[in-house]
């Protein structure tokens, strides 16, 4: 004799299924705490790194550029830009802003000292170094 679909047994598989799916969660979390130490390059963080990220951020450059998918998306992805373009490439760029090229969008030029843009550029690197897992999946951003 068929008894059907009873409220007990739905009961039961939806407390199951809310274990199953907690304890997989917690699985996931704990996991990825374990991977965060070693995926961060926390260990590469310099002086110059602690600078470089100072001037990056009391220019404001995430209310333009991203940063490891964070941030305005106006100007280019700067994550991999270390592994692009090169440190001197980096540096003549941020020099010569703005370009007046007619119809691109302007980079400030925020006059950063020689010793700002060694730093800035070490700040970069670092970034670059930080292991995204292959993101973005285009080099160019």
């Amino acid at each position: 004799m068929s008894r059907g679909f009873t409220s007990q047994m739905a009961r039961n598989i939806f407390y199951g299924g809310t274990l199953f799916f907690v304890l997989l969660f917690a699985v996931l979390i704990f996991d990825t705490e374990q991977r965060i130490p070693e995926r961060s390059n926390a260990a590469a963080i310099t002086p110059a790194v602690v600078r470089g990220k100072h001037i990056w951020e009391t220019r404001n450059c995430i209310g333009c550029h991203t940063l490891l998918g964070e941030g305005a998306y106006f100007a280019p992805e700067l994550g991999n830009v270390y592994k692009r373009r090169g440190p001197e490439f980096i540096k003549a760029w941020i020099k010569a802003q703005p370009t007046g090229a007619p119809g691109r969008r302007q980079m400030p030029n925020f006059n950063l000292t020689d010793a700002q843009l060694d730093d800035m550029v070490e700040f970069l690197k670092w970034t670059n170094g930080v292991n995204t897992e292959k993101w973005p999946p285009n080099i160019e951003g």
